[in-house]
């Protein structure tokens, strides 16, 4: 390794604003099987399809309806 860098010419990372955050969620056993399934449908990793599946509700604003 270097002793030094030079960072002056750097660019900034484009993609940093839409890093995710890892986090920790208790789900229902329903649910996780449900996008399990569906991962080895479509061959796309449950946890990216629970991603997926939450930010269209945010983007179609969608709310819970309680009856």
């Amino acid at each position: 390794m270097k002793k030094e860098y030079n960072f002056k010419s750097a660019e900034k990372n484009p993609y940093a604003r839409i890093l995710k955050r890892q986090i920790t969620i208790n789900l229902n056993e329903e649910v996780l099987s449900y996008f399990k399934e569906m991962s080895d449908k479509t061959g796309i990793p449950y946890q990216n399809l629970i991603n997926l599946y939450l930010l269209d509700c945010v983007k179609n604003k969608r709310t819970i309806k309680f009856d």
